[in-house]
């Protein structure tokens, strides 16, 4: 199955044993590291994990090749110390049959999130009216050339079957090629031959110390987003044909960049359409007549397969789907599609994590909502108890089924009660919207897993202290969900819940609808409704809107909400609700149709604390939150049940 996805390619003397390629995600795990830029054994494992799970190439995830701008949190390989490390990783890759890439990086304005890192920008950069970063000297632009070559000479010797050349996301290479970014006067700036030449020095640098069998990739963009003079296709396939000359193998096509809303597409969320750099990539491959590979929210292996038999690639990268489920190639493989945990673009445990992992030492590295135990493969993987038990599940919601899943899975014999006519709970309301099919589609195959599991379910039944005492389970999951929050206002009844909207349980009438609440579930419900031909309103009561989303999913909110007849009114603090108008911080907003969206309040639990039975409290009925927590309880709350 699958023939063109897993058929092997020769790139110079590399084989792969087929066409999919993890590309580098920075995953902030070197921080547990003694000097928190190396390599540990919990990234070894991840690693040799998703090759134990089929992968064909492992792209080992952003690496400064410059101590002063190497920074805290990400892999470095700048001197020879960490030769070692990396030699470790690429011996237990290896033996278990995988090949490995390293990605070469200087990092430039990314690298402040360490303020101790040395930050490289090609042009005098004011971060404050006090500081302003100098433009990178001439000296150093030479230096900076030297360091990446000596970098790869370190990477060769530390068993690495392949390099990447990082040029893309505002990096130093990158900025430097960009008309939008590069303003320099000297000659590495000005014109396009001029802003060529800083990367494609890097290149030669590079290629001047690998042995001339083995390949190098490159990461580019495949145009610049949102920048006033930035890339054009056009140029970046010139760039390209070049950089072939000067010995790159294979482009990794992607976009994006941090000084603009841009960097949505680095790692594009669910709002972002799947595939989004195919056809760019197709284009450029065409044109170059490289080998190619483009990147960007491919997720299922049917997506995959038709890329390459379009004959619009040469390779897949297939990234954050091997976060959501390492054994994604081998199940595709085999054919075993329904069996494959899909990444669903949410952001939560990769993006969203990995940025607060930058300034909260409790967060130690990324996760993911569909696989809790990332990078805890050693430590955290599922695995069977001593002995089988049985199980009860209240609540059929996501939290609910992932206990479900997992507990079938390890060998235990769970039994789900959920008291309405059907499973999937809010999850449900949460691909309502067309954008956010992906949810919805995770939703609907949780539900077929757990059907096709034999996982025995019940359906509108209310569990009683009776019945628990009847069934005598050796444990109780309660995963009743929450319900949502009614503001205390007058004339709060005159107002219809977000949920129901959702849902479609209730009609909407009228043309003019006010939303009080502008968090998720907010603009989730305003995007239904203008969808639909509603002009609608939300009232916030904070300064920001959408503060409840991470910072990729607030862009791609804000673009979609200024592309629809709605209208956001922060600081508006609703008083009360009349029969023709909402009224809020004195101003009054009339409506048709008033829909309340100020969150949800955990459902109690306190009947099932007490029943003599060890009881495990998951999901929004803990603490009303993110489908990333929902996943991580239910998933740990298996683990302790299997200890």
């Amino acid at each position: 199955m699958f023939d063109k996805l897993f058929e092997p390619i020769q790139i110079r003397g590399m084989e792969l044993r087929n066409r999919v390629v993890m590309s580098a995600m920075g995953t902030h795990e070197s921080a547990e590291s003694e000097d928190g830029k190396s390599v540990t054994d919990k990234l070894i494992a991840y690693h040799v994990a998703r090759v134990k799970g089929g992968n064909g190439l492992n792209t080992i995830e952003v690496t400064s090749v410059d101590a002063p701008s190497a920074p805290f949190g990400f892999l470095s390989i700048a001197e020879d110390k960490y030769i070692a490390g990396f030699k470790k990783l690429n011996d237990a890759v290896h033996e278990a049959g995988g090949k490995t890439c390293i990605q070469l990086w200087q990092g430039g304005l990314a690298v402040a999130s360490d303020q101790t890192a040395q930050i490289l920008v090609p042009n005098d950069l004011p971060l404050s009216p006090q500081y302003t970063v100098p433009a990178i000297t001439n000296e150093r632009l030479l230096d900076i050339i030297d360091k990446f070559g000596q970098a790869a000479k370190r990477a060769v010797e530390a068993g690495f079957d392949c390099l990447e050349f990082h040029c893309a996301h505002n990096y130093l290479p990158h900025s430097m090629l960009s008309g939008g970014i590069n303003h320099r006067s000297d000659e590495w700036g000005g014109s396009f031959e001029n802003r060529k030449k800083f990367p494609l020095e890097c290149i030669k640098s590079i290629r001047a110390n690998m042995p001339i069998d083995m390949p190098l990739f490159m990461r580019v963009d495949c145009h610049d987003d949102m920048l006033d003079g930035g890339l054009t296709i056009e140029e970046v396939i010139e760039f390209c044909k070049d950089a072939k000359e000067c010995g790159v193998d294979v482009l990794n096509i992607s976009r994006g960049n941090i000084l603009t809303a841009a960097t949505l597409y680095e790692v594009a969320p669910v709002d972002i359409e799947n595939g989004f750099n195919v056809e760019d990539a197709a284009r450029i491959r065409k044109e170059t007549g490289m080998l190619t590979m483009p990147c960007g929210r491919i997720n299922t292996p049917e997506f995959a397969e038709k890329i390459l038999e379009d004959d619009k690639a040469d390779l897949v990268v297939m990234a954050r789907a091997q976060l959501a489920d390492a054994n994604f190639c081998n199940k595709a493989r085999a054919g075993k599609v329904n069996q494959i945990r899909y990444c669903i673009g949410c952001n939560q445990g990769c993006y969203d994590s990995f940025c607060a992992s930058l300034y909260n030492p409790a967060i130690k590295h990324i996760t993911c909502m569909r696989n809790p135990g990332l990078l805890e493969e050693d430590t955290l993987g599922l695995k069977p108890g001593s002995a089988s038990k049985k199980v009860v599940i209240l609540g059929g919601g996501i939290a609910g089924m992932e206990a479900a899943l997992d507990l079938k899975e390890t060998g235990n014999t769970p039994i789900l009660f959920e008291k309405s006519e059907s499973l999937g709970g809010q999850f449900l309301l949460a691909g309502a919207i067309s954008a956010k099919k992906d949810f919805k589609n995770a939703v609907d195959k949780m539900i077929l897993d757990v059907q096709e599991s034999g996982i025995e379910v019940h359906l509108n039944t209310v569990v009683t202290k009776e019945m628990l005492e009847e069934i005598k389970p050796d444990a109780l999951i309660v995963a009743i969900g929450s319900s949502p929050f009614v503001l205390p206002i007058e004339g709060s009844e005159k107002a219809i819940v977000a949920h129901d909207v959702l849902s479609e349980k209730v009609e909407v009438l009228g043309e003019n609808v006010v939303i009080i609440g502008g968090g998720l579930v907010g603009f989730e419900t305003a995007e239904f409704l203008a969808a639909r031909q509603k002009k609608v309103t939300v009232l916030e009561m904070k300064e920001k809107a959408l503060q409840d989303l991470g910072p990729l999913r607030q862009i791609t909110a804000q673009f979609a909400m200024a592309q629809m007849p709605i209208t956001i009114e922060t600081s508006a603090t609703v008083e009360k609700i009349d029969d023709h108008a909402v009224v809020a911080s004195g101003k009054e907003y009339p409506y048709d149709s008033v829909i309340m969206a100020v969150g949800s309040k955990a459902n109690d639990t306190s009947m099932y604390t007490d029943l003599g039975i060890p009881t495990y409290i998951v999901g929004d009925c803990k603490k009303a939150g993110i489908a990333l927590d929902a996943f991580k309880d239910a998933y740990h709350a298996v683990l302790e049940i299997n200890k």
